[in-house]
């Protein structure tokens, strides 16, 4: 099994082997009990940040990844009940919601104050791009975000919003990714009762280190639209 603090040890890992620099914060949402990850990474040094594109992971841990990480399907079957339970929908871990990685990258214009017509180009070609260079994501969404400046509103910062899902639990791993859930059969109707057995300590490695891969590649796009569309700036 692997645990939040695997998840985690992983990605930072995986960043730093690629050059990426983190800055990574952790901490417990008191309301939902989930444990919450949020790392800002960029390329470069830390002091031009500010003129360089970046990007921030985060994704929210629940109870149920807690529970399952420590104890595995068969320990949440008998928190519920005794043995007796055929067929126990809490020993399939097919169903699961993937754990959800959010990744959002942010560009500065630096005061800038591109026409209609060159934001539209600009986000265009970042979603071309970025959909071009990411293999894990499910969903790029670019934006503008707004500053408002002497009454009037202006664009600030370019903005991209991606989604990894990992089937964290699914027995098939990362190919269990697009399976449709499962539904439990009625109690009694199949002998089949063995726990899941998913292993995802066996393919999280490789597929952070590809989803950072896919951050550097994204980053670079993003700096790149930026220098050349810098002439209509």
């Amino acid at each position: 099994m692997i645990t939040y603090e695997d998840m985690t040890r992983l990605f930072l890992e995986a960043a730093g082997n690629l050059n990426l620099v983190t800055h990574p914060e952790y901490w417990m949402n008191t309301r939902s009990l989930e444990r919450e990850f949020a790392c800002a990474c960029h390329t470069g040094e830390c002091e031009d940040m500010e003129l360089q594109s970046g990007c921030t992971v985060s994704f929210s841990w629940g109870s149920l990844d807690t529970a399952l990480s420590l104890d595995g399907p068969g320990g949440i079957c008998e928190f519920f009940h005794d043995d007796s339970v055929q067929n126990c929908a809490h020993r399939h871990t097919n169903a699961i919601p993937p754990l959800v990685l959010d990744l959002s990258y942010t560009l500065s214009l630096h005061g800038e104050k591109p026409s209609d017509e060159t934001l539209l180009s600009l986000t265009q070609m970042l979603k071309l791009q970025a959909s071009e260079r990411s293999r894990r994501t499910i969903e790029t969404r670019p934006g503008v975000s707004m500053v408002l400046h002497e009454n009037r509103l202006q664009p600030d910062l370019l903005t991209l919003q991606q989604r990894v899902e990992v089937p964290l639990w699914h027995p098939l791993g990362i190919h269990g990714l697009h399976d449709e859930p499962v539904i439990p059969e009625p109690a009694g109707s199949s002998d089949d009762d063995e726990p899941s057995t998913p292993h995802p300590e066996e393919w999280i490695p490789q597929l952070m280190t590809e989803i950072c891969q896919d951050v550097v590649q994204v980053l670079a796009a993003l700096n790149a639209a930026v220098s050349f569309h810098a002439s209509d700036l």
